[in-house]
């Protein structure tokens, strides 16, 4: 690729398009999409109307420089002004310091310090879309939906979602004050959560539960999420798997390319995964296929989701579910749709980056993911304790050596209800595939 580099990131579960080159200079935005002649028809007439803007945004930044009441760098302020813009046109889009960017890009290998939370915009407020199991977070009690209504008594309206995510970072041991609202509460409540050092396996608790279903949790997209989920898959196998269970339940996404491979190991070769559409004439539509056939197509397949599932976890539920090769039992998922470019900045001394909506995708249906969600096609509701009790339950029964038996026996009788569906429909669909061979 020419140009700028991409972290090409679901950020907060938000994928990125094809390559975009970005180039910034003193008064100019070039924006190029590979098309050059497209660039070039922009005539003279908008490059004059964008001189005289950016003249008045120059005149504005000089009358502060010069009379507002604290001094301030140019630094602050063209930040400032680059916050603002990103902001004003959606929820998503953002600048990105420094510091942020190179958090972004800790977040992409899975590790990363804090208190174990992903959290997105909603209807203006920060909104939890899932708390990482077994961190400060989880354990604090923090549940996917619920809405922070503060940090350290400052209101979270208008806060910057970058803003509010560094506030909730900090050194191990370092503790947060969080006021949340809970959707079926009319009470605030307020946690205190000692930070950690996180780490966040993205392959958990591959097991075969009976009769050869197997079962395998994917909790983000990252780097090596793939690469977990063959080594899993094949042990599975190799133990005599005859269906699978892939859950997605509180799994915020992450990479888009993940997202791609994951998909592409249920799927045949040509299959559409994801499409993602730009502004028509701007961002071409960009289709993502399957590039070879997956390693596990012969087996019936149910893909488990829930509200707290967004992003790469929506693409791969509605590609595995649109082109007929699993079933999703659950409930309607998060519904984080529009797609995120990270694009560096290389002007001046600036390390910082863009983080830009540049388009939507769409499942190989043609349904928009974007504040719509997945519907399963077997709704299983849950509600927050049952969810919460069945995590915990999960959480003990896979790391048993912290807790002692009475612990561990604390919630043996939490059933997970949307897993024990899964469970029946693949027993039932079992039947039927093997009267199809």
């Amino acid at each position: 690729m020419r140009g700028a580099n991409l972290v090409n990131k679901c950020y907060g579960g938000d994928p990125c398009l094809k390559p975009l080159c970005f180039f910034m200079a003193l008064n100019l935005i070039v924006v190029t999409s590979g098309r050059s002649a497209q660039t070039e028809s922009t005539g003279g007439e908008n490059r004059d109307a964008a001189y005289n803007k950016m003249e008045l945004l120059t005149e504005a930044i000089l009358h502060i420089k010069k009379n507002y009441v604290e001094e301030k760098t140019y630094e602050q302020i063209v930040n400032g002004a680059l916050h603002g813009m990103l902001q004003a046109l959606d929820s998503h889009s953002d600048f990105l310091e420094p510091d942020a960017f190179k958090d972004i890009q800790e977040e992409t290998r899975g590790t990363y310090g804090g208190i174990g939370i992903h959290v997105g915009m909603r209807d203006g407020m920060l909104t939890v879309i899932s708390p990482i199991e077994d961190t400060p977070a989880f354990k604090a009690g923090l549940q996917a939906g619920d809405r922070i209504a503060e940090i350290d008594g400052e209101k979270t309206i208008g806060m910057k979602l970058d803003a509010a995510v560094k506030k909730m970072r900090g050194q191990k041991g370092t503790k947060i004050l969080l006021t949340i609202r809970r959707s079926d509460e009319d009470d605030l409540r307020q946690l205190t959560i000692v930070r950690d050092d996180i780490e966040v396996p993205s392959v958990k608790g591959a097991t075969i539960m009976a009769s050869g279903v197997g079962y395998v949790r994917v909790t983000q997209f990252a780097l090596p999420t793939s690469e977990s989920l063959e080594e899993a898959l094949k042990k599975l196998k190799q133990q005599g798997m005859n269906a699978l269970i892939l859950d997605l339940r509180n799994n915020p996404g992450g990479l888009l390319i993940s997202a791609i491979d994951v998909s592409s190991k249920f799927l045949p070769k040509g299959k559409l995964i994801v499409t993602t559409k730009g502004r028509e004439g701007v961002v071409p539509k960009d289709e993502k296929l399957a590039q070879e056939d997956g390693a596990y197509l012969d087996f019936p397949m149910v893909v488990l989701v829930n509200a707290g599932s967004a992003s790469a976890s929506e693409i791969v539920a509605g590609a595995l579910r649109d082109n007929k090769r699993a079933v999703i039992v659950g409930a309607t998922t998060f519904g984080k749709g529009s797609v995120q470019s990270v694009l560096p900045l290389k002007a001046g001394d600036n390390k910082g980056a863009l983080r830009i909506t540049t388009a939507r995708y769409y499942t190989p249906s043609g349904q928009m993911i974007h504040d719509k969600g997945i519907d399963p096609d077997i709704p299983v509701y849950l509600s927050v304790k049952e969810w919460r009790d069945v995590q915990i339950k999960r959480l003990r029964a896979e790391n048993p050596e912290p807790f002692s038996k009475q612990e561990r026996d604390e919630y043996k009788d939490a059933v997970d209800r949307q897993l024990q569906r899964a469970f029946d429909i693949l027993q039932a669909m079992k039947v039927v595939h093997a009267q199809d061979k």
